[in-house]
């Protein structure tokens, strides 16, 4: 393979290296320029000398400033760059370029669960809400039981999850921050796969009392739910008894339901990044960014998160957003993590990993331009805040925090199908939802041919174009909606703990 690189924007004075063992010294590019030392495989190479103090530019945008004369072929490594400071909160463009609507896409279909409530599942699963750590361990233990005596004479449930997690106790449940979690777990609680609500196991002394989780009440199918709270049971064996029997219950109600044809303006599609790469901004993440475009013009909800990886480049979103207000609203969710940085003697420049960095993402700014990509090019309609349930329609920004478990787990609150983009590779799954993995560089692919569902590498040689790859995720999603196919972390049984995010304290 001849030497090859990847120019995004025709203002850049850097472009990374495509060939997967990276380029030698005096290696000539296309056009003439020569490496000027070894450069690995998505590493940046400069296009031109660049001087000290000067910009590098990425995507069209600086990613940093040089702190060093770099010469023309040179390898531009993270420590050859200085962080820029991030976009000023008080002087963005508000709704300043709303995009016009794009063509409605009709007559797109797939086959889910319809519930009470008029919202649709993706699968069926019978599922058990936890209100405290200390009870995860005697559910999972349950759920065994449930899996190996009672899930096999109900074949129409696909499963029986258990919403396990660390939080209901020794925290100051009354503090403002203690509503995201709640909320959270309230919203997964009435997930559209566990057909709009779940069997409820409480310890009963923990602070998150199931009236707190649940204080406008909870109905299960058309009945009160029961409470199987462990303190009033008499032993363990009486305990699993008891979640067996409402178990049962509960699946033989679930087992009626069919798959019927929904528009696929019913899928809520959440979008997240995992061991990002250089690649990850030209290859899976446009294409996820046109399949994203595809999914909004079907009529469906699509959400993209994580803050500290859109902060760097919010400058290019609050243009698009569909009126101020929405712009605003995305402001107040990047100020209130700034805030919520500072006050932990932090800031937005912890957010890349080593293999970020290994994989040839300098910093948070390079980070953030690629990682909005997914978003597409549709007009922003609407923002939601940590913990909150997105209702809207169109494009969404689901503001939380960028840990992959903790974004998953926030996301979960409203999505039923998940799309997770990496370049490093992830094995990372959920279990109330199909987690679709795309991945930035074929390297990656081939080496995990039964990690990765779609193989968006292919943009970067020319084998394929982001409009192609995008169609292919968007075919993909619709027959893993309907059951027709699994991702790979459906087939393996690949499930992340449930992370609630907690801002609030832990007493």
């Amino acid at each position: 393979m001849d030497p090859l690189f990847v120019k995004v924007h025709s203002n850049d004075n850097v472009a990374i290296v495509v060939n997967p063992d990276g380029v030698g010294a005096g290696l000539e590019f296309a056009g003439g320029l020569r490496a000027a030392e070894p450069i690995p495989q998505s590493h940046k190479v400069a296009l031109s000398p660049i001087g000290r103090g000067e910009p590098i530019t990425r995507y069209g945008q600086m990613i940093g400033l040089a702190n060093r004369d770099i010469a023309a072929g040179g390898w531009v490594r993270e420590d050859m760059l200085d962080l820029p400071s991030a976009p000023a909160l008080d002087s963005l463009p508000l709704a300043t370029a709303v995009p016009a609507p794009l063509p409605a896409l009709e007559g797109y279909t797939f086959e889910g669960f319809r519930n009470p409530d008029g919202s649709a599942g993706t699968k069926n699963i019978l599922g058990i809400t936890t209100t405290v750590q200390c009870v995860a361990p005697t559910v999972d233990y349950a759920v065994r039981r449930i899996r190996a005596e009672l899930l096999p004479r109900f074949p129409n449930v696909d499963d029986v999850v258990a919403v396990t997690h660390t939080y209901g106790c020794g925290v100051a449940i009354d503090a403002p921050g203690a509503t995201v979690p709640i909320a959270t777990l309230r919203h997964i609680s009435r997930h559209a796969n566990f057909g709009g609500a779940p069997l409820v196991v409480s310890l009963g002394c923990e602070k998150m009392q199931p009236a707190r989780l649940f204080p406008s009440g909870l109905k299960i199918f058309d009945e009160q739910p029961q409470v199987v709270r462990l303190q009033d049971q008499r032993g363990f064996g009486d305990t699993v008894a008891a979640i067996l029997r409402y178990a049962e219950k509960r699946l033989e109600e679930l087992n009626r339901r069919r798959r019927v044809t929904v528009p696929a303006s019913e899928l809520n599609v959440g979008l997240q990044c995992g061991g990002s790469d250089a690649f990850s901004g030209v290859t899976c993440n446009p294409a996820v960014g046109y399949a994203a475009d595809l999914l909004v013009r079907a009529g469906s909800t699509v959400m993209f998160s994580e803050v500290t990886e859109v902060r760097d480049a919010v400058h290019l979103l609050t243009p698009r957003c569909a009126n101020e207000q929405v712009a605003r609203d995305l402001i107040r969710e990047m100020k209130w993590y700034d805030d919520y940085l500072s006050r932990g003697s932090a800031d937005r420049s912890a957010n890349p990993t080593p293999g970020n960095k290994r994989g040839g993402l300098s910093n948070v700014v390079e980070k953030a331009l690629g990682s909005v990509a997914k978003a597409g090019t549709s007009a922003l309609a609407a923002v939601a805040s940590h913990g909150e349930r997105v209702t809207a329609k169109g494009l969404v920004f689901a503001a939380t925090p960028a840990s992959d478990f903790i974004c998953g787990t926030q996301q979960l609150a409203s999505m039923n199908l998940h799309v997770f983009t990496t370049g490093e590779g992830s094995p990372y799954g959920l279990a109330m939802v199909p987690v679709a993995k795309v991945s930035s560089r074929t390297a990656l692919a081939e080496k995990w041919p039964d990690l990765i569902d779609v193989d968006a590498g292919k943009i970067a040689t020319g084998h394929a174009t982001i409009e192609d790859v995008g169609w292919e995720l968007f075919r993909f999603l619709l027959d893993v909606a309907s059951g027709r196919k699994k991702t790979w972390a459906e087939h393996w049984g690949l499930h992340n703990a449930l992370a609630p995010f907690n801002p609030g304290p832990v007493t």
